[in-house]
Parts: structure tokens; C-alpha cells; sequence
């Protein structure tokens, strides 16, 4: 960001004088925290302001009725009437309530811009935890949905032993055949290498005819290591191995990480 056009631009000079949207208001608040000289440039202008409100005053130089004294004294006697003696201080009491009702203004205006960016920012934050809240209720949402799922009468849960390459690898699946899916538990699995991903296979056992039905994708995001997957083969047993990402047409044997039979 240019600091200085965005200075030179007069948006600050609107923002003192309060003619911005709620938005830019914001804006203007959230560049002033990032950027100090935004900051110190807000700061010069109202101080600018609070000195426009002082020049208002006429002012009286100190030596100014001395001056002029001597003058009126030629023409005749200097005899000042009470009236005369009471108009300077009204007059600088006039003055003196003006400067102050200025003063008190631009306070006035200084504090309720601050109140309104506090209010917006309440009102963001607020935002903000209704979309964590929102987010929080869908993942119970979806809890529930899975665990349903998982307890359904017509599951049948097979356990997926650790192979050759990776003897301490373990893995479940949840598969219900009248829905056609299974669902795969696989916690027990290490963080694929960078590059790879796990494949999941439906396998017939004789003669030996294995068929993909789906990657365990964004392994590694995935907190619950949980996967829904279609399979509407007549599954004998799964198997998951080790793929180049986005999967192979067969497996790769040498990396079969876990094994499971379906029982009878």
C-alpha cells in the first residue's frame, strides 16, 4: 500500500469530519493501527482543528490600549464610563463560551466517532462467533450423521490388519451393504509421504480381482481420519495400499498397507 497517496488522497480529512460510511470508517481505523503514520497524520489534523478553533478570538495585544491611550488623550479627557468598563469583559466572555462550545463539540464528535468504531468492531467480532458457532453445530451435525451410520443394523465391520511394509498399520471398515458404502476408519494409518495417497480396494479373493473404490482424500487436514466411500461390489475382503497421488488403475502389492476379510 502507498501510505503517502492514500494520505495525500483527503480520506482522513473526511473521516475527522465524519462524512465516511461505516465501512471506510473502519478502514481508515484498522490502516491507522497497521500504519503509524496514518496514526500521526489523524493526530495533525485534529490538533489542526482544536488550533482553527482558537483562532477565532480577536486577541489584544498586551500594549495595545497604552497605544492608543495618548491618541484619545489629545482629543479629550481619557474618563472611562462604567459601561465602557464592563463591554471588554463581556465581549471576552462571548469569546471565551464560543471557544469552549467548540472545544466541547469537537469532543463531543471525537467521542462518539470512537464510540461508532467501537460498536463496529463489537459488531464484527460478534459475526465472526456466530460463524465459529455455525461451524461448531454443523461438525455435531455431522458426528451424529456418522454415528448413526456406524451403528446402522445392516454394518458390517471388518477389521483391516497391518501388512509386510508397515506390520503396525491397522485400519476399520463400516460396510453396509444395503446402502452401498463403506465407511473407513483409518486412524491407525501414518501420513502418507508427500506425493502419495491412500487407495482403498474392494477385492474378490478367487480368483484375485481387486477394484478401486476411492482415494482417502486430504488425509492429513482430516482430524476424525474418517471416509465415506461408494462400494456396490460383492466385496470379499479390503485392502489399502499406497498410490502415486490420485491413484493407480491396480494396486501396488509391495505397498499394501492393510488387509481385512468379510466375514460369513
Amino acid at each position: 500500500m502507498d501510505i503517502e497517496k492514500y494520505i495525500a488522497s483527503g480520506i482522513l480529512e473526511l473521516y475527522i469530519a465524519g462524512a465516511l460510511s461505516p465501512e471506510e470508517n473502519l478502514e481508515v481505523q484498522h490502516y491507522a493501527i497497521q500504519y503509524p503514520e496514518v496514526q500521526k497524520e489523524i493526530e495533525a489534523i485534529e490538533a489542526a482543528m482544536l488550533q482553527l478553533t482558537k483562532t477565532v478570538s480577536p486577541g489584544l495585544p498586551n500594549d495595545g490600549f497604552k497605544k492608543l491611550k495618548p491618541e484619545l488623550d489629545d482629543v479629550i479627557p481619557f474618563l472611562p464610563t462604567a459601561s465602557e468598563k464592563k463591554t471588554p469583559w463581556s465581549s471576552y466572555l462571548g469569546w471565551a463560551a464560543s471557544l469552549l462550545l467548540a472545544v466541547g463539540l469537537l469532543w463531543v464528535y471525537l467521542e462518539n466517532n470512537n464510540l461508532k468504531s467501537e460498536i463496529e468492531i463489537t459488531n464484527q467480532e460478534k459475526q465472526s462467533l456466530e460463524e465459529v458457532l455455525s461451524g461448531v453445530r454443523n461438525d455435531v451435525v455431522n458426528q451424529e450423521t456418522l454415528l448413526q451410520a456406524l451403528r446402522d443394523k445392516n454394518v458390517t465391520v471388518i477389521d483391516l490388519g497391518g501388512q509386510t511394509v508397515a506390520p503396525r498399520s491397522y485400519a476399520r471398515a463400516y460396510w453396509n451393504k444395503e446402502e452401498k458404502n463403506v465407511i473407513i476408519d483409518a486412524q491407525g494409518l501414518p501420513e502418507p509421504p508427500e506425493g502419495y495417497a491412500y487407495q482403498v480396494w474392494s477385492l474378490k479373493l478367487d480368483p484375485l480381482t481387486p477394484t478401486s473404490i476411492g482415494l482417502l482424500e486430504d488425509f492429513v487436514t482430516d482430524n476424525n481420519k474418517l471416509f465415506t466411500l461408494t462400494n456396490p461390489n460383492e466385496t470379499e475382503a479390503f485392502g489399502i495400499t499406497l498410490e502415486p497421488e490420485g491413484g493407480s488403475d491396480t494396486p501396488n502389492l509391495e505397498q499394501l498397507y492393510t488387509l481385512g476379510a468379510v466375514g460369513p
